[in-house]
């Protein structure tokens, strides 16, 4: 009776703590901005590398900017979203649609040019 018990508590105690770890990793997962893409566009005097970004409605995407020349930042209409200087912007795309990226810091003579789409299907 007393191994029956005791296996019973052991089997019980597992499972709470593989509960607890799996938990854990999720709220970890959320809080360092795990993402199911990782995209880095790179920003020069006068373009984005990449003009035209494709995502699945609910994936969740990490941006990261990095200027290889002059100073840029994004800034992701119907988003709201703003990317500074390598710095890096998760979020979940929720909504479909074509959303247009611009560079949102005035860097110069071609800056109406440094134009993107976002496209959420």
């Amino acid at each position: 009776m007393k191994k029956w018990m005791l296996s019973v508590g052991f089997v019980f105690t597992l499972s709470a703590f593989a509960t607890a770890c799996a938990s854990s990793d999720a709220q970890n997962a959320a809080s360092t901005g795990a993402a199911d893409q990782a995209i880095t566009i790179s920003a020069k005097n006068f373009e984005f590398d990449q003009k035209e970004i494709r995502l699945k409605k609910g994936d969740t995407v990490r941006f990261t900017l990095k200027n290889s020349q002059g100073r840029h930042a994004i800034h992701i209409d119907g988003y709201d979203k703003d990317i500074k200087d390598n710095d890096t912007v998760t979020f979940t795309a929720n909504r479909t649609g074509r959303f247009k990226f611009v560079c949102s810091n005035m860097c110069g003579k071609g800056h109406s040019d440094m134009v993107g789409t976002l496209i959420v299907e």
